[in-house]
């Protein structure tokens, strides 16, 4: 047996690579591949209005909000949100907007890094200088009271950081909305949308192949996109349009509709939080035992979906690699960053494959 721990592009349900292998020939004896579908046929309109209303269903997200099927990944995002946030308290002048980040990895660097160069960064709270071990408390953030918007990344893929609660910023910036990149957690626990002015992420964590980028923006939020914002990225542009202004990502579309179905088939999010939550407490409960690896993530912030750790002798790293590799666990070394070991167990990853990790890391500690 096989299990794959890459961060991503990461594992997805077998069910869902099944389905789309018998239809790739023929989607519904529409005699072609929805690769080679028009996207504004009768037939691609069918997929993307599924997939769009069953990603409503699952995370419960308020009419008021809109649905946004996107391309570029969370990272082009970063640039996208300032040229469509943050100048709706300046008249439109990006150069005189602030806007409001807490770092908490790797991922928050990329995003506070691509809004500077577009408006004025606030970093309103940091755990750097913990070499990023834990979300900053919320009693320690110094927020702007002219932001215009406060950017939190909820879950670190490469650090192995995650929120475990939802900031309230509105109070202090004078009713600034909070944007999170969701990229590596959306669709893994319950959230409450509606506390969020925006969530956005890549695709390819829990909901399907890279290409396909989740925008998920209320509605007062629109229309308000700087100058310098290329047309087919303006949100209030792609939400006139549904999604359509362009071609959008179509095959990554038609898979995140199948990963949307096998979700509400296995019982929901909040089935699916309570295995991750299963999974996630088996791992942490091997390694807080254990005095051959180490874990370095303050426990109130540890990441259900991306876990770090690290063999104490780290000479033993390459041997560790290539015995999981020969056990079938695959892609399990940490991110260049950061060193060591990554277990990336998303959704579609079984109890069984995280029972398998620890029974591998076990005996390897047994044999070092």
């Amino acid at each position: 047996m096989i299990y794959n721990f890459s961060a991503g592009p990461a594992v997805l349900p077998k069910q869902v690579l099944q389905q789309a292998a018998d239809e790739m020939l023929d989607w519904h004896g529409s005699g072609m591949s929805v690769m080679e579908m028009s996207h504004r046929g009768r037939e691609f309109t069918s997929i993307i209005d599924t997939a769009r209303d069953d990603l409503r269903t699952l995370l419960n997200i308020p009419e008021n909000y809109r649905i946004l099927f996107m391309q570029g990944g969370a990272l082009a995002e970063n640039a996208l949100i300032p040229m469509n946030l943050a100048a709706r308290r300046t008249g439109g002048d990006l150069s005189r907007a602030t806007v409001d980040y807490v770092n908490t990895g790797s991922w928050s660097t990329k995003s506070i890094k691509e809004a500077q160069r577009y408006c004025k960064v606030n970093v309103a709270a940091s755990s750097e200088s913990q070499k990023f071990a834990e979300v900053p408390p919320r009693a320690s953030w110094r927020l702007s009271p002219d932001a215009a918007y406060v950017h939190v990344c909820t879950n670190e893929t490469i650090d192995g950081v995650e929120y475990q609660f939802v900031p309230e910023v509105a109070a202090e910036t004078g009713g600034a909305p909070l944007v999170a990149d969701m990229s590596s957690h959306i669709l893994s626990r319950v959230i409450d949308v509606s506390r969020y002015g925006v969530i956005y992420g890549g695709a390819q964590k829990n909901i399907g192949p890279a290409g396909l980028t989740i925008v998920i923006v209320r509605e007062d939020l629109l229309g308000h996109a700087a100058a310098c914002c290329p047309t087919a990225f303006n949100w209030k542009i792609v939400a006139d349009n549904d999604s359509m202004y362009n071609t959008p990502p179509t095959y990554a579309i038609y898979i995140a509709g199948l990963v949307f179905k096998w979700i509400k088939a296995q019982g929901g999010v909040a089935a699916l939080e309570q295995r991750n939550i299963e999974k996630a407490k088996l791992l942490y409960d091997y390694l807080d035992s254990s005095d051959f690896y180490d874990t370095r993530i303050a426990v109130a912030s540890r990441s259900r979906m991306n876990v770090p750790f690290f063999l104490r002798d780290e000479a033993n790293n390459a041997a560790f690699l290539a015995g999981a590799a020969e056990a079938g666990l695959l892609q399990l070394k940490g991110h260049k960053s950061v060193g060591g070991m990554r277990a990336s167990i998303y959704n579609a990853m079984p109890l069984e494959g995280v029972q398998a990790l620890i029974a591998y890391m076990k005996a390897f500690a047994s044999n070092h």
